[in-house]
């Protein structure tokens, strides 16, 4: 007679996290429709042998501001999105559709960072070690001090990161780190709380700032629970149509500085160039705009839909962030 599987499974929001014990239509907790996903219930781990250090209050005039230093990461457009460049320590969260162009951009960053005399590490968990290597050649990079690892697994991943401390790490993506620790699948609820949670813990003790890639749904969100986003420090979503060259990073959350700026990219073979006179660039694409107005009825070129870079750009941007195109 064979044994009944002991293994429970439980219920989770996608949108906040919340765990139920059974499916309902609607998360009790912050209250979307069809978000509860099932999944196999995870032990409870002790948190006492996480904690290496115990912190100790401090006066806020005592704090010294200039601890928390920015640098530059090489790319103008990218620094005025972070609120005047990157922050050592923090944690930011890059999100766009596949194929848009972030492992492009942030492995330029990288490059960047290193002719400065940075070490900087980047984890891909989705292409092999020799595929970033092809996109490096394609993109002219080659550094000292960069270096490349293909790893899944967080703690092998985290192993490193203490082991070589790099001054800026690089993970892609986060729904493909697991915790060998956990039976759910990677991508789940649980594994991308659990192992954003150890990314984050990593990057405040050790000072290294990191970004992390994320996927987006069909609906234009980060995949995986609304937390994921609390947790950060900084949320940026690379934009653009995949038929055109343009492409727009703007910050939905930044805790080092304001969200009101965006930057401009545009695509090409040799990788992403900056488009510093955006107005320039819009006005180019005018006449293209006014034929696909008169083609559609001026539906799309209202809608900012419009097949020329404008309406490109104008997609996602708010009045706010279009005055400065």
């Amino acid at each position: 007679m064979k044994a009944k599987s002991s293994t429970k499974t439980v219920f989770y929001c996608s949108e906040c996290g919340n765990e139920t014990a059974k499916w309902m239509g609607q998360c009790p907790a912050c209250g979307a429709w069809n978000t509860l996903v099932e999944a196999p219930k995870e032990p409870k781990m002790s948190l006492g042998t996480r904690a290496k250090r115990i912190a100790q209050p401090k006066l806020i005039s005592e704090l010294d501001a200039e601890e928390e230093l920015r640098f530059s990461t090489g790319i103008g457009e990218f620094d005025r999105v972070l609120g005047g460049g990157a922050v050592r320590g923090s944690l930011v969260l890059v999100g766009g559709a596949p194929g848009i162009g972030k492992s492009t951009l942030l492995l330029q960053v990288c490059a960047n960072l290193c002719k400065t005399g940075k070490r900087v590490l980047y984890v891909s968990g989705e292409e092999s070690a020799k595929q970033l290597k092809l996109r490096a050649n394609r993109l002219g990079i080659t550094s000292e001090t960069l270096y490349v690892l293909a790893e899944n697994a967080l703690d092998n991943v985290e192993e490193k990161l203490r082991g070589l401390s790099p001054d800026v790490a690089v993970i892609d993506s986060i729904q493909t780190m697991y915790r060998p620790d956990m039976a759910s699948a990677p991508g789940s609820v649980s594994q991308i709380r659990e192992c954003t949670s150890q990314i984050m813990r990593l990057c405040k003790e050790s000072g290294t700032a990191i970004f992390l890639v994320g996927h987006v749904t069909k609906d234009g969100a980060i995949a995986g629970p609304r937390m994921l986003e609390h947790m950060v420090d900084v949320v940026l979503y690379f934009e653009g149509d995949r038929h055109m060259t343009y492409r727009i990073l703007r910050a939905a959350k930044n805790r080092f500085g304001a969200t009101n700026e965006i930057g401009v990219f545009e695509m090409l073979d040799a990788g992403l160039r900056e488009v510093e006179n955006p107005s320039e660039m819009l006005l180019s694409g005018r006449r293209l705009r006014h034929l696909c107005y008169l083609r559609d009825g001026g539906r799309a070129a209202r809608a900012g839909g419009g097949a020329g870079p404008a309406g490109a750009l104008c997609r996602g941007t708010s009045h706010a962030q279009q005055q400065r195109l």
